[in-house]
This record gives C-alpha cells, sequence and structure tokens, in this order.
C-alpha cells in the first residue's frame, strides 16, 4: 500500500454548496480547489445537467464564488464573489474613483444569463460588499443585505485601516472568530434592481443585530407574496443573548411585523410556493442541547412541527419546501444526517393545526456514507444532494422527489460530479465501518477507519483516536484527505460519537452540559479499550488526535488518563475555562452552560483541564491560530508551558493569522506533517535512529545525547 503523498492536498477538490434549478433540468454547485502558487483556496461555480448527460461545465474563471441562486425562470445564475469591478462599470470613472480603488474587491451579486452565454456581470456595488442576497417572485429586483455605516463610523473604518490604528469599541460582543473586532456599523437589506440603473432602496426597519449576526447574518428570503422574511435581535442588550427572531417586511420598507416572540433562536426561513407560510429552523438560545426544531408561521402564528421528535436540525440543515403541504429537512439522527419530511403542512398557528408525523426518508442513502447537501424546489421534479463516501469521494448528485422515499438506491440517483476521481483512481482509500461498545451503561458509537485490506488476525494497527468539536457535533462516514493520510501510513482512525453530541436526542446531549471533562473522557477511553480487546488497536501505540472539543477533550484526557496516549495532539482548544472568558467570543454560550465565572468559579474550575497539568505525562502537540476568537491562542500557550514544567514534553505550534480553521493548503499539509512526524517520534514501534521532520531523533534526544526541548 503506498502512501498518500501530503503535497496531493492540492490536488483536492472539495464540493460546497448546490442548487438546483427550479425548472429541475440543471444543478449549480460550488467547489473548492488550490492554488499551489498563491497558496489558497479557489472556489468556482459549475452547472451539470440533472441527468447526468455531461461532465459538469465550469462557469467561472476568476476566484471566489459562493452562495449560487437561480433566478425563478431557470435561465439566470446568481451568485456571490468578490472579483475585480465589472469594465462596464469601470468606463468614464473620473480620477477620485480610481484612488479609491485600491483595496482588495469586496463580495457583489453577479449574474449568469445562460440563455445569452458569455461572462458574469456585476449586480451590485455596496462599499461595505453584500452579504446575502435572494430574487424577488418576478426575477426583477433582489434584496441584498449590506453593512451602510454613517459618516462616522465610515471615519472610524478608514481610520482603522492604517497600520497600528486603535481599535474602540464599546459593545459586549467586540469580537467575532473569522470576523474580527467588530463596530456599531448597522447591516441594513436593500432591494436592488435588476438590468436596470438606479441607487438601491434601504429597508430602513429591516436591520440586523445581536451578538452573533456578523456570522449567521439577515438570511433574506423573498416570497411570493411579496413580503420578505429575514433575521434581527432587537433586545434591550442584543449582544447579551443568542436570540434570533424572525421578521417580514414588505419591499417599499412598509409593514414590518415580528412573527416569533423573543425566546428562540431562529434561522433559514424559507417561503411557501404560494407565500402564505414561511418554514425555519430555531433552538432554545440558552440550551443548545435541545434539539433545533422545524417550525412554520400561517400569517397568524407560529408552531412547531417537529415538537416530539427529540432530533436536532443537521448544522447547515434548513426546511426546503417540495410542493405547498410537505416539507423536506436534513436532521442528525443517531449519527447519521438524513432527511425528514413532514407532510399536511398548513396549520393555523394557534396550534390546532395539523401535520403529519414526520417521516425520516431516503434510505438509498445508505448507512456507510453521508448526506453532505441537499436542495430542493417546489417547482423541480427533481432535487440535489452531496454524498460523501469515505472511499468513493463527495460528490453531486440529482435524485427524482419522488424518489426520497425510496428504501433502495433508485434508478433516478444520478452523480453528477467525480470531483476527486484521479486522487481515489491513484491512491487506496481508507475502508469505514460503525462500531459500537458500552460505556457506563450507554451504548456508544463509533465510526472506525481502517487501511485497505486491514485485519486486526494479522496484528493490531496504531490507532488515532480522532475527537470532534461541538462538543454539540458528531461523526458519520465520510471522505477526508486526513483520514486517507493517516491510514495509507498504517493507522487506524477511531472518530467516537461520545455523551454530549448532537445526534441522539436531548438527555444524550445534556449529559455533559455544564460538566466538561467528565462523561465524554470515560466514553472515549472505553472506546480505547473496545479497540484494543477487539485486536484492533496495540495498546502501546494509541494517538490523540482533534480540533476544538476535539482539543478540549485530550486536555482532559491526558490529566485524567495520563496512560491513555501514546502521544496527542491536542489542536485549537480551551484548557482554562475562566481566563477563555471574555477573551473569546463565546461569552453567551459559556454563560448560558456554567454561568458567570465569579459566580460560579467552582463549577468553571471542574471543567478547566490546566487545574490537573500536574499530571500530564503523555508528550503534547499543541497547536493554535494566532487569531482564533473561539479557542484562544492563549489557552495553548497555558497548556504548552503547564505541559513542560509537568515534565511532560510538548512541542507548540502557532499559525500566524490563522481564525478557528487551518485556512491555506500549506498550512493543512503542514499540520499533517506536524502530527504525523510528533506520533513518529514517539512511537515505540518506530526504529530509534529515524529522524523526523523536527530534525530530531525518534526517542526525544538530540544528536548530542541531550534532552531536546527546542520549540518553533
Amino acid at each position: 500500500m503506498s502512501e498518500l503523498p501530503l503535497e496531493t492536498y492540492y490536488d483536492l477538490t472539495q464540493v460546497g454548496e448546490v442548487a438546483v434549478s427550479p425548472d429541475g433540468d440543471r444543478v449549480a454547485f460550488t467547489a473548492t480547489e488550490y492554488d499551489p502558487d498563491e497558496d489558497e483556496p479557489v472556489a468556482s461555480l459549475f452547472v451539470a445537467p440533472a441527468d447526468g448527460s455531461r461532465e459538469p461545465h465550469r462557469l467561472t474563471r476568476l476566484p471566489g464564488a459562493g452562495s449560487p441562486k437561480w433566478g425563478p425562470e431557470g435561465d439566470r445564475l446568481a451568485f456571490l464573489a468578490g472579483r475585480e469591478e465589472d469594465t462596464e462599470r469601470r468606463v468614464g470613472r473620473d480620477d477620485e474613483d480610481e484612488e479609491n480603488g485600491g483595496d482588495d474587491p469586496k463580495s457583489q451579486v453577479w449574474l449568469f444569463d445562460l440563455a445569452l452565454g458569455g461572462d458574469a456581470t456585476q449586480l451590485t456595488e455596496f462599499d461595505e460588499g453584500v452579504r446575502e442576497f435572494d430574487w424577488s417572485p418576478e426575477a426583477d429586483r433582489l434584496v441584498v443585505s449590506a453593512r451602510d455605516p454613517d459618516e462616522a463610523e465610515e471615519a472610524y473604518l478608514e481610520g482603522r485601516r492604517e497600520e497600528g490604528a486603535p481599535i474602540e469599541t464599546e459593545r459586549l460582543q467586540h469580537k467575532l472568530d473569522g470576523v474580527g473586532y467588530t463596530d456599531t456599523v448597522t447591516t441594513y437589506l436593500f432591494v436592488v434592481s435588476v438590468g436596470e440603473e438606479g441607487e438601491p432602496d434601504r429597508l430602513d426597519d429591516a436591520y440586523g443585530g445581536g451578538a452573533m449576526e456578523g456570522l449567521r447574518g439577515l438570511q433574506p428570503a423573498w416570497g411570493a407574496g411579496d413580503r420578505i422574511a429575514f433575521l434581527s435581535t432587537r433586545t434591550d442588550e442584543p449582544d447579551d443573548t443568542m436570540v434570533a427572531d424572525v421578521y417580514t417586511i414588505d419591499p417599499d420598507g412598509s409593514g414590518l411585523k415580528r412573527l416569533t416572540d423573543g425566546d428562540l433562536g431562529c434561522g433559514a426561513p424559507t417561503w411557501s410556493p404560494s407565500g402564505d407560510r414561511l418554514a425555519f429552523a430555531a433552538g432554545d438560545p440558552e440550551n443548545w442541547c435541545k434539539p433545533s426544531e422545524v417550525y412554520v408561521h400561517d400569517g397568524e402564528g407560529y408552531e412547531s412541527l417537529t415538537p416530539d421528535l427529540d432530533r436536532t436540525v443537521a448544522r447547515g440543515g434548513a426546511p426546503r419546501w417540495t410542493d405547498e403541504e410537505t416539507l423536506h429537512v436534513a436532521i442528525a439522527d443517531d449519527s447519521r444526517t438524513r432527511l425528514l419530511r413532514i407532510d399536511g403542512v398548513g396549520g393555523s398557528g394557534s396550534g390546532d393545526g395539523e401535520s403529519d408525523d414526520p417521516e425520516r426518508v431516503f434510505e438509498a442513502q445508505g448507512d456507510d456514507r453521508a448526506l453532505a447537501g441537499f436542495h430542493a424546489d417546489p417547482e423541480s421534479d427533481r432535487a440535489a444532494i452531496v454524498l460523501s463516501d469515505p472511499a468513493d469521494g463527495q460528490d453531486v448528485y440529482s435524485v427524482g422527489v419522488g424518489d426520497l422515499d425510496a428504501d433502495e438506491e433508485p434508478d433516478s440517483l444520478t452523480r453528477l460530479s467525480n470531483a476527486n476521481e484521479e486522487l481515489i483512481g491513484e491512491y487506496e482509500m481508507p475502508e469505514a465501518e460503525r462500531v459500537e461498545w458500552e460505556s457506563d451503561g450507554w451504548t456508544i458509537d463509533g465510526v472506525l477507519y481502517t487501511p485497505p485490506e486491514f485485519d486486526a488476525a494479522d496484528g493490531p494497527a496504531p490507532l488515532v483516536v480522532a475527537i470532534h468539536g461541538g462538543p454539540i457535533s458528531y461523526d458519520e462516514p465520510m471522505f477526508s484527505f486526513a483520514h486517507a493520510a493517516l491510514t495509507s501510513r498504517g493507522y487506524a482512525v477511531l472518530r467516537p460519537n461520545y455523551r454530549g453530541g448532537s445526534s441522539r436526542g436531548r438527555k444524550f446531549a445534556e449529559t455533559l452540559r455544564g460538566r466538561w471533562g467528565t462523561v465524554e473522557v470515560e466514553d472515549i477511553a472505553a472506546g480505547v479499550e473496545f479497540a484494543v480487546e477487539e485486536g484492533i488497536a496495540d495498546p502501546d501505540r494509541v494517538f490523540g488526535y482533534g480540533f476544538s472539543y476535539g482539543g478540549i477533550a485530550q486536555g482532559f484526557l491526558v490529566t485524567q488518563r495520563p496512560d491513555l496516549f501514546t502521544a496527542a495532539a491536542p489542536e485549537h482548544g480551551i484548557y482554562d475555562l475562566r481566563s477563555s472568558y471574555g477573551t473569546d467570543d463565546s461569552h453567551n454560550w459559556m454563560e448560558n452552560e456554567y454561568g458567570l465565572p465569579w459566580e460560579e468559579s467552582d463549577k468553571f474550575d471542574a471543567s478547566s483541564a490546566i487545574l490537573d497539568a500536574g499530571e500530564i505525562e503523555t508528550p503534547l502537540l499543541i497547536t493554535a491560530g494566532q487569531e482564533d476568537w473561539r479557542c484562544p491562542p492563549s489557552q495553548s500557550e497555558q497548556l504548552y508551558v503547564a505541559a513542560k514544567k509537568s515534565a511532560g514534553e510538548a512541542r507548540l505550534v502557532l499559525y500566524p493569522d490563522e481564525h478557528h480553521n487551518v485556512g491555506t493548503p500549506e498550512r493543512a499539509i503542514h499540520r499533517l506533517e506536524e502530527v504525523l512526524a510528533w506520533y513518529r517520534r514517539h512511537d515505540p514501534a518506530v526504529e530509534e535512529e529515524s529522524e523526523d521532520i523536527h530534525g530530531r531523533l525518534e526517542d526525544g534526544k538530540d544528536e548530542n545525547g541531550d534532552d531536546s526541548d527546542e520549540d518553533d
């Protein structure tokens, strides 16, 4: 078996958003590729015939494309992109305009007319860019969301562009990961004409707000009844809550109405085909362990369509109307993302409306691949889906809407892309299976990835315990470059779905609420014991791996179970809840779960692994992004110094300008190089005289035989 070279990450293609046209003839999707010269991801827009009669056609050849949305007639496709200004808009500009054009281009709405052909034309021109948009029912206008600073705010923003300028704020939510330090600029909805000159009309009563508005947006949706739905938070202290209400407004800016009552965190509003009902997803703004539900507002009131389901809407999931009375939505269900159908959606909003019991559908998906995307249009007889298969890649498919009930793979299921055909054809991908074990009276499940043709009867493998983030999340069999890189080097990878995850209902999730470092430790350790007992894992070669809460969990594991891991790699985690409060962007989440640190100090301390750092014996590779404001880098630095002080071997890697992710392909490759080298460096089965990428011998000694403690 040949190892998957890490530099082939540049050959990877990652399929993203998907949208089926209203006539069902075409599917648009985005795909991210990687430019080795510029060392950056490049998102492009593709269109494929829904019947699979030809290969996908690349529409964009300039970097950047997202949020594809078909016009109501299906002949035009709009999208967001930050690209150089349209030639037609540049002609005749004066010198002042030229002097102000030196900044990187902002995201604007662009349009392909697929009937006429040719390049995309620019539809909007907002100084601060466009974040979201939707078509009007007649396709003659767009509603867009855009920041609109006043003169004082504009002066502040201009000053902030100067090197060394101070950051000034009085906002409670003073930072957001990936967004930056926040300001007071308001985001409004604007109505823009398509194909006609003129200034956009600002809807003064349609504005955003709230702690997370910079991440969630306003999510505008324009319905057939000529009302625009959007999200906003308008409490006394919008930065001190996770509430997001649904509002509607007329396109002329009149008739503002709030549809929800300030007790939900709402998202993904979507109108019924007639425009008289509005579906949306919503969760408890104070307890993210309670499953989010699908609601519908019928013009008089709103009610949940899934109150007794005890399963949450999947992350990124949105209710989609497939006809006037039917919704489909992706849910998290027993460590599986799957479709739910809700029939008979009507209702009075007063609680006496009825809909049929929700039904889990599309068994044809199978149990060994994940539903990574879904889009339907009520005018179309086909839906678009993204399926992720550990051995076969993540790709776009179309399927007949009538076949979404299929138990077996229907003839209408058509593969439209094969994004990583060459990579998968040249290198063997892992085999994956679902496994179960017992822990503290619970049956815990996980996904086991193994090298191709692995057989425990031939001897155990080194095991990487890959721990998901969240903790409100879950793992299912998916295509992953990192998994393939590990298994091609002989590792088995176990991804445990520990208590605290989101796919098995409220009780399962709440077992960990306010008790980090308890039940998940038991479940993960029991998973390792299971893998050893089954002959899958070598107990002397077990390695920790995980990002975000996956890093947090490793902090607890190496302090409470110091003999569990041979070496561990906690990435972008939190290890001291007290000092994290206020330095991250998650003060509302933390307060909702633990209270305030000066009032509930014992609870904060009980869930801070740093206070048990004296127990650390495990060699730790600790990584962080220097601008990660979800899990601040100071947290990783604390763990690193504590590990060094406790006589544990440790290495610290900080990525400049990086947020709560790994952004560039070079850094993604570097991360895997570091992790693999750390495992080899501490693997007792690796020959002692072999050097790793750190220039050190595998036994932790330098060439002179002294302890090697130098770190980046």
